[in-house]
């Protein structure tokens, strides 16, 4: 998705039209929750100005993420609506550089890559769940899992004494003669 400021020039009237599939597996390695995304499909449409690319886009995508209590593998669709600036204006007639709303480019070619894998990036949620694993945990080798309401209810019953060390405790009653 590169296109030369040169080859923009034959949309301004038309404006350029977008339809396709984008494979960013990128974004695995810069978030390594992610474990597999499908392509991306774009669709939407740009116009093209003297020194800027208006494009209103919309990205559908399915990230593989990890279940955040059985750690299985989740399907969790994206769709994200966007419109983005592109802008190739003189870097003396810019106005703000710190302008997020609006991407500056250097040079002669408008990349579209980088800001999708941005945009997708921003849809990564901080946790997800995979459906009916509420309680579905038990335990592993060597701990457990319990809920809130175990954990107090276990709390309330009386303390068991191993019975191998049940003969200790009787230690501390014996008076010294």
């Amino acid at each position: 998705m590169k296109w030369s400021i040169h080859q923009l020039a034959k949309y301004r009237q038309t404006g350029l039209p977008i339809d396709t599939v984008v494979n960013l597996d990128e974004v695995k390695e810069r978030n390594k929750d992610i474990r597999e995304i499908s392509p991306v499909h774009v669709k939407g449409h740009c116009t093209v100005g003297n020194s800027q690319m208006t494009c209103h886009l919309t990205l559908k995508a399915t990230l593989t993420l990890p279940c955040a209590r059985t750690w299985e593998d989740v399907q969790f669709p994206v769709e994200v609506e966007t419109v983005e600036v592109f802008s190739w204006e003189d870097p003396e007639l810019r106005g703000n550089d710190d302008d997020e709303d609006i991407h500056y480019i250097d040079g002669e070619v408008v990349d579209l890559k980088p800001v999708l894998e941005e945009l997708i990036l921003l849809e990564v949620p901080m946790q997800v769940f995979k459906e009916g694993t509420e309680g579905a945990i038990k335990g592993g080798k060597d701990w457990d899992y319990f809920t809130e309401e175990e954990l107090s209810q276990q709390a309330k019953d009386e303390p068991k004494v191993d019975p191998r060390l049940a003969g200790l405790a009787k230690f501390f009653d014996q008076k010294d003669e």
